[in-house]
């Protein structure tokens, strides 16, 4: 006994250390200053609607080729070392609109940044529950994932605002600070501590990819997992459509200017970090009607988007903004909400980032599909029929995932009554 509390005050040390790492890594890897304006950018540059969007269409579909490569490696080579190596690959990808300012340059530019991400995005979830795990402190982990995305979220607040002005006093400006941003979340990637999952060392490089074929049978065992990566699609597509995709050519059919694309962004962006820091609120409010839990949370909130969206397509300029924010504030709300979800139903721990991102091909597969319709509507003229559309789509998705999650409901309770 005495030894169990000998040992608890240092584990609880350790996790705090990881928190505070995992959000200067977070808060500065995040900070991507040029969102408000690549897509004026790219404009002003040269290129046209269908390239911009082709572009992103492309950025969508090298997520999803690169998410199963990149969570074998964080799984078998370390998650540390796939969140050192992101780091690097994003500063290097943020440079090249500084020097190489064409198609190819931007087409190199988000093929680096899908790869960073990619090395990140399963990588640091994983390495942060694990180890939290570890310390016997798991019960941080939703609110440590929900505070790193508000101060991220915060940090682009603040800057954001002037971005806009930033690009018209020096055009590659937002590129060269967000580089130096990237380089410092580097220095926080080389402070973070050892693996807490050890990872299984494999002489034949090989055979790290050939373990892909026990994730398959884990998902055909746990169809509860499909479900929640699958659920959780239509609140990453719709927040992207919304909030970066769609965001620059639908303030334009508003009235408002480039130089007003970062205030706006930083505005709703405070509602999204709000939400965040605070997801229980939306467990505490389900729960008065008996819809508290985390997947009833993240349905409800997926039919809000939806409607957020529509009332987006039908609304003046300062009503569109009103539902911007309120779309970022449920975004905001959800996001931790489905990490949390999918982190406690993946069956093996072993294989945390690679089922992690597997939920994120299916999200980008999503967003891929989304940005190549994106450019004809856009070139048309018709940017609130997208709107609508997607609005549509996902409300009618919901609504067969809650049919398929009530019939199974049905099939596994009369299984158990049979047992």
């Amino acid at each position: 006994m005495q030894e169990s509390n000998a040992v608890q005050p240092g584990k609880r040390s350790k996790a705090e250390k990881v928190i505070r790492l995992f959000y200067g890594f977070q808060f500065f890897f995040a900070l991507l200053l040029w969102v408000p304006i690549f897509y004026e950018f790219e404009h002003r540059i040269g290129l046209s609607d269908p390239e911009i969007f082709k572009i992103q269409s492309f950025y969508y579909l090298a997520f999803c080729l690169l998410e199963i490569p990149t969570g074998l490696l964080a799984d078998f080579l370390g998650r540390r070392t796939c969140m050192r190596a992101g780091t690097l690959i994003v500063t290097a990808a943020n440079l090249i609109p500084v020097f190489f300012q064409s198609f190819t340059g931007f087409m190199v530019h988000f093929f680096l940044i899908a790869l960073a991400r990619s090395l990140v995005s399963g990588a640091a979830s994983a390495y942060l529950y694990d180890t939290l795990k570890e310390c016997d402190a798991v019960e941080l982990y939703r609110k440590a994932e929900g505070n790193a995305r508000a101060l991220a979220l915060g940090g682009k607040v603040l800057l954001w605002a002037g971005v806009g002005a930033l690009m018209e006093w020096q055009l590659t400006l937002p590129y060269t600070l967000t580089a130096l941003a990237t380089a410092i979340s580097a220095v926080y990637a080389w402070r973070m501590p050892r693996e807490a999952v050890k990872q299984e060392a494999l002489d034949n490089p090989y055979e790290k990819f050939r373990q892909l074929g026990r994730i398959f049978p884990l998902l055909l065992r746990s169809p509860r997992v499909s479900l929640v990566i699958v659920q959780g699609v239509a609140i990453f597509v719709l927040s992207r459509v919304a909030q970066v995709d769609l965001f620059q050519p639908y303030l334009k059919t508003l009235g408002f200017t480039a130089a007003s694309f970062g205030i706006i962004m930083g505005a709703f962006t405070l509602f999204e970090a709000l939400g965040a820091s605070h997801p229980d609120w939306v467990r505490k409010l389900l729960g008065r009607l008996s819809l508290g839990s985390d997947l009833s949370s993240v349905y409800v909130l997926t039919l809000f988007l939806s409607a957020c969206l529509a009332f987006m397509a039908v609304s003046g300029p300062w009503g569109g903004i009103f539902w911007l924010c309120l779309l970022s504030l449920a975004t905001g709300f959800a996001y931790p909400i489905q990490r949390q979800l999918m982190n406690d139903v993946i069956p093996d721990s072993r294989y945390r980032a690679t089922f992690l991102s597997f939920e994120s091909i299916i999200d980008r597969a999503g967003s891929a599909v989304s940005a190549g319709l994106i450019g004809s509507f856009v070139a048309r003229g018709e940017v609130g029929r997208f709107l609508l559309l997607s609005a549509g789509i996902s409300f009618a998705g919901v609504l067969v995932l809650l049919g398929v999650s009530w019939l199974g409901f049905l099939y596994f309770g009369s299984e158990k009554s049979r047992r």
